[in-house]
C-alpha cells in the first residue's frame, strides 16, 4: 500500500495546476483510488483498496470558508490556476473566499468534484488523461 511519503514525493513535483494531471496519474499508479482535500487546513485523506487510508496532516493555519459558493468567480479563477497563472496557496485562499470547502478526486471516474460547506456539488470536472 502507498504511504504518506510516496504521496508527498509525487506532490513535490507539482508547481502549478498544469502539473495536476501528471500528479494524478502518478498517485493512481501507487494504488490511490480516491482522495479528499480540505481547504480549511490543507489536510488530505488518500484512500486505496482494503480500506487503506493515508492522511497527510494540515499544511497551514485554518482558513475560514465562505458560507455560500460564488460559482462563476470560482470557475474563472480555477481556469487561471489550471493554466499555471497562480500558485497553490493562492488557489487555496481563492477556494476559501469563494465558498469551496473541499474537493474529491475519483481515480475511477477521473473527475474532480468541488463541494461547498453544505456538501453540495459546486463543480465537477474531468481530469485530462
Amino acid at each position: 500500500m502507498f504511504t504518506v511519503e510516496q504521496i508527498k514525493a509525487a506532490h513535490s513535483k507539482v508547481r502549478s495546476g498544469e502539473d495536476f494531471p501528471t500528479y494524478i496519474k502518478e498517485i493512481k499508479s501507487l494504488g490511490v483510488t480516491h482522495y479528499e482535500a480540505y481547504v480549511t487546513d490543507g489536510h488530505i485523506d488518500y484512500h486505496g483498496g482494503n480500506n487503506h487510508t493515508a492522511r497527510v496532516p494540515a499544511k497551514y493555519d485554518s482558513l475560514v470558508i465562505a458560507d455560500s459558493p460564488k460559482r462563476e468567480e470560482f470557475r474563472s479563477e480555477l481556469t487561471a490556476h489550471q493554466q499555471g497563472k497562480t500558485d497553490f496557496l493562492t488557489f487555496i485562499k481563492m477556494c476559501a473566499a469563494f465558498g469551496i470547502e473541499k474537493w474529491e478526486i475519483s481515480m475511477d471516474k477521473m473527475t474532480c468534484t468541488y463541494f461547498d460547506r453544505a456538501g453540495n456539488e459546486v463543480l465537477v470536472e474531468e481530469i485530462p488523461q
